[in-house]
């Protein structure tokens, strides 16, 4: 098993825009960092649950039952699209409440749970740095898949933390629903790369 180039693909993986960088960003520059972190947690585990299944077989059946792979697509991007939409209604002056983190949480753990390129890298590169000639290959696929999750989420806490100390500078007075508005612009475009991305 080769953990420090596991690491070192992982953190490059992680580092690659993507529906993740781009929501949390969104999310913390509109919500502030209690938000966005609780919304870190909600990636976590999707990501965690995500690796679970693939240990079980259920993403690679995603992965071969082209209906399955497109159903996740269509309902990730739909969602997607729905924070968006979501994110454009508290620019339009429903979002003056305080945000509670919970909802964060929820919805970040439901994006990456219809997330089927997340299935496909622990079906496609984590079997890669597993060695089978020293056994014991599904610990060892536990292992690299809990190292990934830390090092994705210590890249998601930077993300959030960065755009938390934007945020003063960027959400201000009467600023604050056009960036707003340029928000949920972006977790649309990401909806649409998403669904881009992800076909087979």
């Amino acid at each position: 098993m080769r953990l420090p180039e596991f690491a070192l693909a992982a953190l490059l993986i992680e580092m690659t825009p993507g529906p993740n960088m781009a929501y949390l960003a969104s999310l913390t520059l509109a919500e502030g960092r209690r938000i966005g972190m609780a919304a870190v947690a909600g990636v976590a585990l999707g990501l965690t649950g995500i690796g679970l299944a693939s240990m079980f077989g259920l993403a690679r059946l995603v992965e071969a039952i082209p209906m399955a792979h497109d159903g996740l697509r269509y309902a990730g991007a739909a969602f997607l699209l729905y924070l968006a939409w979501d994110a454009w209604r508290g620019a339009a002056g429903k979002g003056n409440a305080p945000a509670a983190p919970r909802p964060a949480f929820r919805r970040a753990l439901m994006t990456n749970l219809l997330n089927p390129k997340a299935a496909a890298f622990y079906l496609l590169v984590l079997p890669l740095f597993v060695t089978p000639e020293t056994g014991g290959e599904t610990g060892q696929a536990l292992l690299l898949g809990l190292i990934y999750v830390m090092v994705a989420t210590a890249v998601h806490t930077m993300i959030v933390l960065f755009a938390a100390a934007l945020r003063p500078y960027l959400v201000q007075g009467p600023r604050e629903r056009l960036v707003r508005r340029l928000l949920a612009v972006s977790i649309a475009l990401v909806a649409v790369w998403f669904f881009w991305g992800t076909r087979q």
